[in-house]
């Protein structure tokens, strides 16, 4: 029996052990906004929490977390938000990340950034997205506070917001 309990032990730390890290910086990333421009890391304010957001516009998941974001904006407005898409540019795919920014009003908020880092896919990578929405929460220093893998309860993110 004792065996059986070492061997099932030994599993799990090995299992547990090759479980995914998220980095703990802020990925640099380049991404075409709704409106044909390019932001980048270097456009983010220094010394500002961030909030990175990897969605997809037709995600019923990133939409329900919009839903829920929209009235804690004001909660938001001293952090950085930035929406990464993987969509792509060509028509019409551009195009939904536009009715996406009207849907839920993101012109009138200076401190949301939203855009598509297709064809690169360097934040995928860096956090090696799986499923949308993934969020992550950065302080004013840059360092990682909270990642979320699947979408946390609102009082859950707000709590993390609230550290940064």
């Amino acid at each position: 029996m004792k065996r059986i309990l070492f061997a099932l032990s030994f599993i799990i730390v090995a299992g547990c052990s090759r479980a995914q890290t998220i980095p703990t910086t802020i990925p640099t990333y380049k991404i075409l906004t709704a409106d044909s421009t390019y932001k980048t890391y270097a456009d983010l304010k220094k010394d500002k929490p961030v909030m990175i957001v990897y969605f997809s516009p037709d995600c019923s998941h990133c939409q329900h977390l919009m839903n829920e974001l929209k009235p804690k904006m004001n909660d938001l407005k001293k952090m950085q938000v930035v929406l990464i898409a993987f969509t792509r540019t060509e028509y019409p795919y551009l195009n939904l990340l536009r009715d996406f920014r009207k849907t839920y009003n993101l012109a009138k908020y200076p401190n949301v950034t939203m855009g598509t880092e297709y064809p690169t896919y360097k934040v995928q990578q860096f956090y090696q997205v799986k499923t949308t929405p993934f969020i992550a929460i950065y302080d004013h220093d840059g360092k990682l506070l909270k990642a979320y893998e699947k979408v946390p309860t609102m009082d859950e993110l707000m709590a993390s917001v609230k550290k940064a």
